[in-house]
């Protein structure tokens, strides 16, 4: 008998509200235990979630891909969000958006050569392989910025800019409109001046050692987010449309970009 789902988020922090409502909202939908885990780093939740002792997880499209592909986690996809805003295109991509401050004098990614740079992990694709890979299509594989300096965390990056502490950072969009939004005295501070991507959007998963009639259950939860008040209640606020159903292949961008990312050492 499957006792408790318990729930991770691999993204930003401040995705930690909208998974603990997820969590809720699936509790009371199919009528099971869950638990939103949020009070550990993120290393540890990953050797969860490839262990099995968390089942239901928001990742990186690149955790996603490196995990299935090595076969170091048995999990499935589940459901991937479409936010409303146009750029979105009505699909399941985001960007990762480049900034600075506002009071710099960059207006374009070239102007970043030789300049300070901050991002928040090596494992991100927003942050860190797509930034190789854009690198890569311009032929540059080295030495392109002046400093590179790990943030530990998209919103630490953000910090980093504001406090002129690195003249740029790419930021995952879903992080910086939601940011935008909640803090919109930061308008007035950063600058967007280039959109990397789009790239397959962060997916759900869930661990195969969860009954297969509840992954199923599960997944149509998911899919059916957008047709409930309750649901309707959790995406509106993060500006999504919606949860849809996404396969493996959708994830096969990323894998080429990463192929070509390799290449690269920021």
């Amino acid at each position: 008998m499957f006792q408790t789902l318990k729930v991770i988020s691999l993204l930003s922090e401040n995705s930690d509200s909208t998974c603990r409502q997820i969590t809720q909202y699936l509790s009371k939908q199919l009528d099971i235990a869950t638990d939103f885990i949020d009070n550990i780093d993120w290393r540890e939740k990953h050797q969860l979630l490839d262990a099995q002792e968390v089942h239901l997880g928001w990742i990186c499209g690149i955790d996603y891909v490196r995990k299935i592909d090595s076969k170091i986690s048995p999990v499935d996809l589940v459901a991937a969000p479409v936010m409303k805003h146009p750029r979105y295109q009505q699909q399941p991509i985001y960007f990762s958006d480049v900034i600075v401050h506002r009071d710099s004098q960059y207006n374009a990614f070239e102007d970043l050569r030789g300049k300070s740079w901050g991002y928040n992990d090596v494992g991100s694709h927003s942050g860190y392989n797509l930034v190789q890979y854009h690198l890569a299509k311009l032929g540059e594989t080295h030495g392109y910025f002046g400093k590179v300096i790990e943030a530990g965390t998209h919103l630490q990056a953000i910090e980093m800019v504001l406090e002129h502490r690195v003249d740029g950072a790419a930021i995952d969009s879903m992080v910086l409109d939601l940011e935008l939004r909640t803090k919109p005295q930061l308008q007035s501070k950063l600058r967007v001046i280039e959109n990397l991507g789009p790239s397959p959007i962060p997916p759900w998963v869930i661990t195969r050692n969860v009954p297969s009639a509840l992954r199923e259950s599960i997944r149509q939860a998911f899919w059916n987010l957008h047709e409930t008040p309750e649901g309707r209640s959790i995406l509106e606020p993060e500006q999504m449309m919606k949860m849809v159903q996404v396969e493996d292949s959708n994830y096969d961008l990323i894998r080429d970009m990463k192929k070509v990312a390799n290449q690269v050492v920021l």
